[in-house]
């Protein structure tokens, strides 16, 4: 009943998920530009908010903890402003083109000041950072890769894109000449 009989292969050969970040999940989370995360407001309502950043903003600090940078965004502070009444957090950090995802719970405790969140600065930020977001993990889980439709940012296309490109313009001048071959026979 229910999703027992799918996760028998997960739970067979003992526990593979749990609360610490092991190689693959620290390859996959440095490798992120970006993941959702949800926190509830005291008045018990949920909120839902994507962070981006280049990849590798998110940072794997040890087995159970993560954090970023939190730079400046729009200034409302509702995700801050949620966090500072409860520090949990859920996080799903998605990797669409290969249908693979990482569900991460935690508590979020911050540090402000720019200084605080030096170590955390990607090295492409040119934003100012206002606090240190570090989260230590409580729980972790892969997911299911079922239903999840498989989308490409522009630097996974772009091999595939300048190889087409280059195909295309070989076409071009191939049919550029043969129209000229025409043309001279009359």
């Amino acid at each position: 009943m229910g999703s027992a009989r799918t996760y028998t292969k997960f739970i067979e050969g003992g526990p593979q998920q749990g609360h610490l970040i092991g190689d693959p999940e620290k390859e996959f989370v440095q490798a992120r530009d970006g993941f959702y995360q949800s926190t509830v407001s005291e008045t018990g309502w949920p909120y839902v908010q994507y962070r981006g950043g280049p990849a590798g903003f998110l940072k794997v600090l040890g087995p159970r903890t993560i954090g970023y940078a939190d730079f400046s965004g729009n200034k409302q502070y509702i995700s801050r402003g949620n966090l500072d009444g409860n520090d949990r957090i859920a996080m799903i950090l998605m990797d669409y083109a290969n249908r693979r995802r990482l569900k991460i719970l935690g508590r979020v405790a911050f540090t402000e000041g720019e200084a605080a969140a030096a170590t955390l600065y990607p090295e492409e930020a040119e934003a100012r950072a206002e606090r240190a977001v570090i989260i230590r993990v409580e729980a972790l889980d892969w997911n299911c890769p079922s239903h999840i439709t498989p989308r490409f940012t522009e630097a996974e296309l772009r091999p595939h894109l300048n190889k087409l490109g280059q195909q295309l313009a070989e076409l071009q001048a191939e049919n550029q000449r043969l129209k000229q071959e025409l043309a001279k026979s009359g």
